[in-house]
């Protein structure tokens, strides 16, 4: 439960800091969006294949 928590609490967090970024990046806020997606996504990727390398 408690890692259920910490996980909510650090989605909400970066949802929120990705917001303020998407107001403050200068262009259209459509792209910055899909290259956070992206760069999540390979973060996501790089860091299940991190665990898998440690076993």
């Amino acid at each position: 439960m408690m890692q259920y928590r910490t996980t909510v609490g650090w989605s909400l967090i970066t949802s929120g800091i990705v917001t303020l970024l998407l107001k403050v990046l200068p262009g259209n806020s459509l792209w910055w969006g899909i290259a956070f997606l992206i760069i999540g996504i390979t973060v996501l990727f790089l860091r299940k294949n991190d665990n898998v390398l440690e076993r």
